[in-house]
């Protein structure tokens, strides 16, 4: 019974890093159809700036979760200036800006990679921090996991407290549901883009931070990240933030118990099998609307 419990626990765990990489992502295709492809490039990145953080000048991982977040919001900022603001305004359909920013997104992600290559190198990067375990209802984890645990869904939670009570939030679900109409009363999407984009790489350095704490670090350790966040969609909903949470925990959910009683080397087909399978049964999402 207690290693089911562990089992359980730690694929919830691995579900709300999912959840917060896929909310960010959902951010940028939801309201702007910006399909970037380099979404886990900048998780990748905010990763490598908390080891930075903590390893050369001593920060608390935690500590640096405010300035990644900041650093790659500012970053998203810039990013949708230089490369996807363009094609948001000026193309002609929704299909042409999923295209079209779908590319750019490839390059992104070759150019982050490498450069993040020729910075901190091929080798494995990691650090230890809270790595004791603690007992919790006879079963035992790592102290780092848990904290992990409770700062993803805390940060998934904000954003759904965001996107429901605030103007800003409402703006946004406002895009999400009609960019005509939301034009239509005054929202200025000149102003709602660029934050919202920013929005969404801001999630993705805090989930890169919370997986530093657990996980050993790589250049390329980006790219499954971004197939994940794009199965969790799925598997919610497009523009759902709530389809998110509860999809990322469904798929770690299912991805700890299958490798348990089949084989380690079946997750991505695990992952794959559930998006194949929401795709036939459901293709608008368990939570669309």
């Amino acid at each position: 019974m207690t290693h089911i419990i562990e089992l359980i626990a730690g694929g919830l765990i691995v579900g709300g890093i999912y959840a917060v990489v896929a909310m960010g992502l959902n951010l940028q295709y939801g309201l702007m159809r910006i399909m970037n492809i380099s979404h886990g490039e900048f998780l990748m990145v905010g990763a490598y700036l908390t080891w930075l953080g903590h390893t050369m000048l001593g920060l608390n991982p935690l500590a640096t979760l405010p300035l990644v977040a900041a650093a790659l919001f500012l970053g998203g900022l810039g990013i949708y200036a230089l490369c996807f603001r363009r094609v948001v305004r000026e193309a002609p359909s929704v299909e042409i800006i999923e295209s079209r920013s779908l590319l750019i997104g490839f390059g992104l992600m070759f150019l982050v990679q490498n450069a993040a290559l020729l910075i901190w190198g091929a080798d494995l990067r990691g650090y230890s921090f809270l790595s004791d375990s603690v007992q919790v209802a006879g079963a035992r984890f790592g102290a780092n996991r848990l904290l992990v645990f409770g700062f993803a869904i805390a940060a998934s939670l904000a954003l759904l407290g965001v996107l429901r009570y605030t103007l800003l939030g409402k703006s946004v679900r406002a895009m999400m549901q009609s960019p005509v109409g939301a034009q239509l009363v005054g929202i200025d999407t000149r102003v709602l883009h660029p934050v919202v984009f920013g929005a969404g790489l801001a999630l993705a350095g805090v989930a890169g931070s919370l997986i530093s704490m657990v996980y050993e670090l790589s250049p390329s350790m980006g790219e499954p990240y971004t197939v994940t966040a794009l199965i969790v969609i799925t598997l919610g909903g497009l523009g759902s933030a709530m389809g998110c949470l509860v999809g990322g925990l469904l798929l770690g959910l299912v991805e700890a118990l299958g490798m348990y009683f089949f084989s380690p080397s079946i997750k991505m087909l695990l992952s794959y099998a559930v998006f194949i399978t929401v795709l036939l049964a459901r293709p608008q999402g368990l939570f669309a609307r």
